[in-house]
């Protein structure tokens, strides 16, 4: 019998860091039972249909389709993904920090196991909910996987990316974590989660489309809906704003991590 050959050391440590850190968060964000599970799966629930009671009492249907809770639920799961991904990143120092004076564990380390846990788990979610949706409410529909994966793909590159960066500027600068809090309230709005951007007037159409989490929600509705064409996507503009923001915050942290978790 032949095995694969063994990972070198340094890789092997990494992996290792990187698992302990991600059991330590699950352990610590959702608890040792598996209550804590459920509640980030009844937390988007919650979301869901509140939404389609409010909705439902003034509208007799939503944008797309007849369902209320699947077209909730396809804006409100990639953009939950994307914040997700983007809060618990940006304060990845700050949870380990006393983990990070230990010369085996790396900003990297903690910046990495928060995206795989918190990307997981909104993968778990996705494949849980959506499926139930469309068996409970018994809709038609044609799913294109494709759709859907790049969707959320996109989704978890600019939380990796927003994260990052912010990893730095809240580390750096207090404040900037009430300002962020501050410009990010209106994005569940002008994300296309309540409201298809196809809908919206000019210019304000053309405004909302420089939002980078319009093109991942919209992605996720095409998976889901085949009649929607979301021919304003661009998957080229959101990994080119993932990717800036992704660098940036990694040249940044680089330079300046050991002053930050020495601060």
């Amino acid at each position: 019998m032949t095995f694969p050959p063994a990972l070198p050391r340094k890789q092997t440590g990494t992996v290792q860091t990187v698992v302990a850190l991600m059991l330590r968060e699950m352990s610590s964000t959702y608890g040792r039972s598996s209550l804590g599970y459920l509640w980030a799966i009844l937390e988007p629930v919650a979301g869901i249909f509140l939404l389609t009671f409010i909705f439902s009492l003034a509208f007799r249907s939503p944008s797309l389709g007849t369902s209320f809770p699947l077209f909730f639920a396809t804006g409100i799961l990639p953009f939950m993904a994307y914040m997700d991904i983007s809060n618990k990143m940006s304060v990845a120092l700050r949870y380990s920090k006393q983990l990070l004076f230990y010369p085996g564990v790396t900003y990297t380390d903690a910046l990495i196991a928060r995206f795989l846990l918190n990307a997981m788990t909104s993968i778990m979610i996705a494949v849980t909910l959506l499926p139930m949706i469309i068996i409970f409410y018994d809709i038609n529909v044609i799913v294109d996987i494709k759709a859907i994966a790049l969707g959320y793909t996109l989704a978890f590159a600019l939380g990796a990316g927003v994260g990052t960066i912010n990893c730095f500027l809240l580390s750096v600068f207090p404040i900037w974590e009430r300002a962020w809090a501050v410009l990010n309230r209106p994005m569940f709005i002008v994300s296309g989660v309540i409201v298809l951007i196809d809908t919206v007037p000019l210019p304000y159409r053309d405004w909302m489309w420089w939002n980078p989490l319009i093109h991942p929600v919209g992605l996720v509705r095409r998976g889901i809906y085949s009649t929607y064409d979301a021919t304003y996507v661009s998957s080229a503009y959101v990994l080119a704003v993932s990717g800036i923001t992704l660098a940036l915050g990694l040249l940044l942290l680089r330079r300046y991590h050991r002053d930050i978790v020495n601060f």
